[in-house]
């Protein structure tokens, strides 16, 4: 592979004038820039990036940690991070905690080695249950700038980008409410992290607000069979007509187990629920969605890291959170 000296030497020209050629520097003219573009480009020169990450201390790696990677809204969020950086000259490096605690604090370890430049992520389940919050801390100590997003622990003090999921299901709920259902369910299967205690909470004050109008919940345990739970739910509870669903499957699990039981949806039940567009057509009638916009999650989350990245004087007191806002997305699955 030819070197910076090779192309110096070829072309009677010092290495400094090279480099600086190579990065459009206003010191060298027009004429040499083009003659060591051409010949870097005639013999497909590449940097060294790893003694370019050396002389510069910067990889321009960006360390992105999700929970699961069959999760698609997660995965959406990685295409809009990795889009991002690549549009801003950056690469990723994604690993996957799996929800454990553990598998997060060692990918921190692995990754802040010199591997990475900062990181964007989602904090595990695990890691929201028993709130710890050491391990980031330390990494942001180091000097690497961490961008939490979606899952997120609110005693760390870092940029984040989160959406509005008290309002957004507040607001889906009210909308069941001016549909006339009166006997409405929340049913949840992520009541332990904290997006889903804030849309349970929404939810709540949505019923509490209003007169004549009867709430209840089911919560589900990642090791429950889904299907089952929400069957015997509306089995038991059959003047329900209208689910709120906070996560990506128990709506579509509804809507199923719904139209099993001969009942008409949307006219005798209405739901709504938490996914993406492709996600919410798995059934039919289509579910009604509050769409997170999760590529712009990610874009959002790389835009952040690297202006920080690229701003050595930005302090602790420019610490910002970014709300996306959700859209309430119509289906087949609710009258309006």
């Amino acid at each position: 592979m030819v070197t910076l000296k090779q192309l110096a030497k070829e072309l009677n020209v010092s290495i400094s004038t090279v480099s600086k050629a190579l990065n459009n520097s206003e010191e060298i003219g027009a004429e040499t820039v083009k003659r060591v573009k051409e010949l870097a480009a005639l013999y497909n020169y590449k940097p060294n990036k790893v003694a370019l990450s050396l002389k510069q201390n910067k990889t321009k790696t960006i360390g992105v940690i999700i929970p699961d990677v069959l999760n698609h809204f997660l995965a959406k969020v990685l295409f809009g991070i990795e889009r991002e950086a690549t549009e801003q000259g950056y690469n990723i490096i994604t690993c996957i905690s799996n929800e454990s605690l553990e598998k997060e604090i060692s990918s921190l370890q692995l990754l802040a080695s010199g591997s990475v430049d900062g990181f964007i992520l989602a904090v595990a389940k695990e890691t929201q249950v028993k709130n710890e919050i050491a391990h980031f801390v330390k990494t942001i100590n180091q000097g690497l700038p961490i961008v939490m997003f979606d899952r997120v622990a609110n005693d760390v003090l870092c940029d984040k980008v989160i959406v509005d999921d008290f309002e957004a299901t507040y607001n889906a709920t009210k909308s069941l409410i001016a549909e006339n259902r009166r006997r409405i369910s929340f049913i949840s299967n992520i009541d332990d992290l904290s997006v889903g205690k804030l849309r349970e909470k929404g939810f709540l004050k949505a019923i509490n607000e209003a007169s004549k109008v009867k709430g209840s919940t089911l919560k589900i345990n990642r090791t429950d069979d889904a299907q089952q739970k929400i069957s015997e739910f509306l089995k038991k509870n059959k003047t329900i007509d209208g689910v709120i669903s906070a996560d990506n499957s128990s709506g579509i699990i509804a809507i199923n187990t719904a139209l099993s039981f001969g009942l008409k949806v949307p006219k005798d039940l209405s739901v709504i629920g938490y996914t993406s567009k492709s996600m919410s057509n798995h059934c039919i009638p289509g579910l009604t969605t509050i769409r997170q916009h999760a590529k712009d999650i990610g874009s959002c989350a790389a835009q952040l890291l690297i202006k920080r990245l690229q701003n050595k004087s930005l302090g602790d007191i420019d610490y910002s959170t970014k709300i996306i806002k959700t859209s309430l997305i119509p289906g087949g699955s609710t009258l309006a």
